[in-house]
């Protein structure tokens, strides 16, 4: 496949990563080295000081941490001498905080930072909603360093009409699908994880672990996380087939693949593979810890399973990818970080950000605790976290990880290995198109309401498709599922057009 233009955007903005980057943990950045980001000058105190302010942030976790007030009154230890604010940490956790911040934003509540994604509190909706503001001014005067360090591609993707509505949080940019088992099952049953290809090549294992183990569900899947993948079957995020070059968009309902998913997850489901509350679990947190063999993978980003050990009880994992690594607007857009239209001090919440994007200390404090109290450290780069410490957060939703540490298991190179894939990764056709719903808005809310209903159903087997497939595409039509099509044609026609155009 031709490598887009974006990639020497890539390289470039790499480039400029790996000499913001110093021989600290793991890729720190240089403003680390002594113990953070200069503070900006008019925060030092005389004329034009900066006055003091109260910064609210919203963002996501596994589970609240009990240690989460002692976390915040050490970040604020670290940030009111350098920008003279204070911040308060509300942390949600994901299951509910799609619901929660969107109750929140249509009461006009006022805060200043959010965490937002693709897949949790829709960054491209809010964006259409007014509930973000536009950064780029406030990125040049208060975050330069944040600003070089992330490729242009990466700030591309989270461009509407031409703005930034959020901060990136840098980290792995591609997606990777694939099936992750737990170690100590595969192997006491053999599985020889060379030789998974499909799905269906897990049955045979899934059938051993019902029989052989009871209390554990062979394959844990989780309703609102439960997705069908395109690419594994060869298409794009839009529907484009890869290789298609008339850019021609299906929809990914009506094909033969999609069938296929959902009628084998509804065998499996019947069979017992598959827990019984799949279509209504939220999330795989520490209560399913040690009940469950298997479960789907939507990064496989290099050193993740360290991560997944971290968070699951200590149990390794052995990852199985299902497809090839790319990358596409979406994978760069998985992670970000808003300021909110109700935010008092959009500057100083910049300048938040930047702190946390450039001070390695202030970062580590986030992503991991305390020394001593929440992880220790093996090496300069490498901690252990203490699963039971009191605190546990994921670096990803901060900023930009290539500043933070390792964990116990991840390998010395990991963030190397993950900036070469970010370069190598196959770029989807249609990256950089961004489907604009002004003229189809009502029938896009209609059928995102459907597909809410629908999906989780389906895509975890908890139904029979042969009754409800037939349901699902009849109300998607009736919804405007075909005018959405045809304008999304429309769209990526033109832009196919504009993109010949300009070489």
């Amino acid at each position: 496949m031709k490598r887009a233009r974006y990639m020497g955007i890539v390289l470039l903005g790499l480039a400029m990563l790996a000499t913001a980057c110093g021989s600290g943990s793991g890729g720190t950045a240089s403003p680390s080295a002594s113990g953070g980001a200069s503070a900006p000058a008019s925060a030092s105190g005389g004329d034009g000081a900066l006055p003091e302010v109260t910064l609210t942030w919203y963002y996501g976790v596994a589970q609240v941490s009990p240690d989460q007030q002692l976390i915040e009154d050490e970040v604020n230890k670290i940030i009111k001498p350098k920008i003279n604010a204070t911040v308060k940490l509300k942390p949600i956790d994901f299951g509910s905080y799609t619901t929660k911040l969107n109750t929140a934003s249509a009461a006009g509540e006022k805060f200043d930072l959010v965490w937002t994604a693709n897949w949790a509190f829709n960054y491209d909706e809010n964006v259409k909603k007014g509930a973000f503001l536009p950064l780029d001014e406030l990125i040049d005067k208060y975050a330069p360093e944040t600003k070089q360090a992330i490729p242009q591609f990466t700030w591309d993707a989270t461009k509407h009409q031409g703005k930034i509505y959020a901060v990136p949080n840098y980290q792995t940019v591609i997606s990777r699908y694939g099936i992750n088992v737990i170690k100590e099952y595969a192997d006491k049953y053999g599985l020889d994880t060379s030789k998974v290809k499909r799905y269906e090549d897990l049955e045979p294992f899934f059938e051993q672990v019902k029989k052989n183990e009871p209390g554990i569900v062979p394959f844990m899947l989780v309703g609102p996380l439960t997705k069908f993948h395109p690419f594994f079957y060869g298409y794009d995020d839009y529907g484009v087939k890869i290789g298609d070059e008339s850019y021609k968009t299906n929809s990914m309902e009506e094909s033969p693949e999609y069938k296929q998913f959902v009628e084998l997850m509804h065998r499996w489901f019947e069979k017992g593979y598959i827990n019984e509350d799949a279509s209504t679990v939220k999330q795989i947190d520490s209560s399913y810890n040690g009940k469950f063999a298997a479960s789907i993978e939507y990064t496989m980003k290099p050193g993740y399973e360290a991560e997944i050990k971290a968070k699951n009880g200590g149990r390794d994992i052995v990852g199985i990818p299902l497809t090839d690594v790319t990358t596409t607007r979406t994978s760069n857009i998985a992670t970000l970080t808003a300021i909110s239209r109700t935010s008092k001090n959009p500057e100083r919440a910049m300048m938040l950000l930047e702190l946390v994007n450039t001070d390695s200390k202030l970062f580590n404090l986030l992503s991991f605790g305390l020394e001593g109290k929440h992880y220790d450290k093996l090496n300069d780069n490498t901690v252990k976290t203490k699963p039971n410490g009191g605190y546990i957060a994921s670096n990803w939703v901060f900023g930009n990880v290539f500043n933070g540490y390792l964990i116990e298991g991840q390998a010395p190179d990991t963030w190397e290995v993950t900036k070469k894939l970010n370069e190598s990764a196959v770029v989807q056709p249609t990256f950089g198109f961004n489907f604009d719903d002004t003229s189809v808005k009502a029938e896009n809310a209609n059928v995102a309401a459907i597909r809410a209903e629908y999906e989780p159903l389906l895509f975890t087997g908890t139904v029979d498709p042969a009754e409800y497939l037939p349901q699902y595409l009849d109300k998607l039509k009736k919804a405007g599922s075909e005018k959405i099509q045809a304008e999304l044609q429309r769209q990526l026609d033109a832009w196919v057009a504009e993109k010949k155009k300009n070489g």
